[in-house]
């Protein structure tokens, strides 16, 4: 009877997560509430939520195919009867462009940090909860990439790999991964000597465990705030190396590719020449107003 009946010390330890499951529901539940109250950060998100379900369905929604083109229309103006925003240097639909083209600077843009993410993720916690000879090495590795300013890093190393899409992906990841090992280490850093984390380890909990119960719920969400940021980053340096010919191929439509293409028409057309930039710009600043409204609201300063 006396092998059934719960000690003190597990009665005491199930209320205890009982009371923090009851917590972080509660934490949750206002990041929630404060997020529905900032009018921008909702903005943000419906705007690429809509842009998000336009290029998914791209196939659908665009009006021409985004390969035919005819240099009887060539560089149309915004307006033009079935071409609402003009036509391109080959006489290809522009509307049709920038919908295909958001497909391949979204993934561009998302796919790295999402590596990233795991990759920083799973060596800077490894680092923070370690710490030791661990930490040394994998942070020492770290400061060596930091020692090139992103965009050099990038270039160098997708020129070295040569163009393509898939080269570009590899190049920005290795861009974000330092960044983000920093983060999660110093945020794992702070969290391994709390009370409940020593409180784990008293109890006989395996590193593995801690980690995984206790560490990561606490560490994930400013490593994924701080993520989300990197896209908008991410999708601009995707863009830039398209641009300079060290991503995407023609005839693909980018948009960082398009505005390669069309820098020659910026006299003839300048309104049709800079709506791939401005694709990239109301993109990069939708998720960087989401990224501070996320943080804000999650406090992570706090």
């Amino acid at each position: 009877m006396s092998s059934t009946t719960p000690t003190a010390a597990e009665a005491e330890l199930a209320v205890q997560a009982r009371q923090a499951a009851v917590r972080s529901q509660g934490y949750w539940a206002g990041v929630w509430k404060r997020v529905r109250r900032d009018p921008v950060t909702i903005a943000c998100a419906i705007v690429l939520l809509a842009m998000l379900l336009v290029i998914v369905f791209a196939p659908l929604v665009a009006p021409h195919d985004p390969y035919q083109g005819s240099m009887i229309r060539r560089l149309r103006g915004l307006g033009t009867t079935n071409y609402p925003l003009g036509t391109d240097e080959l006489g290809r639909d522009m509307l049709t462009r920038l919908i295909h083209g958001g497909r391949l600077s979204w993934f561009m843009g998302i796919v790295p940090v999402a590596l990233a993410f795991v990759i920083g993720t799973t060596l800077g916690v490894l680092a923070g909860y370690a710490g030791g000879r661990v930490n040394m090495a994998i942070m020492r590795t770290t400061d060596v990439f930091y020692a090139f300013p992103s965009v050099l890093l990038a270039v160098a190393i997708s020129g070295a790999l040569g163009a393509g899409i898939f080269n570009a992906i590899l190049a920005l990841t290795m861009v974000f991964v330092p960044q983000i090992i920093r983060v999660a280490e110093s945020v794992t850093t702070s969290v391994r000597n709390l009370d409940f984390v020593d409180a784990a380890r008293s109890s006989g909990a395996g590193a593995f465990t801690i980690v995984r119960v206790h560490v990561l719920g606490n560490v994930l969400g400013p490593i994924f705030v701080y993520a989300t940021g990197l896209i908008s980053v991410c999708m601009i340096l995707s863009s830039g190396l398209s641009f300079l010919g060290l991503g995407t191929k023609p005839p693909e439509p980018e948009w960082g590719l398009m505005l390669n293409t069309l820098r020659t028409a910026i006299y003839v057309q300048p309104w049709v020449a800079v709506l791939p930039g401005a694709c990239i710009f109301v993109t990069s600043i939708c998720f960087n107003m989401l990224s501070d409204g996320l943080r804000q609201a999650m406090d992570v300063k706090g």
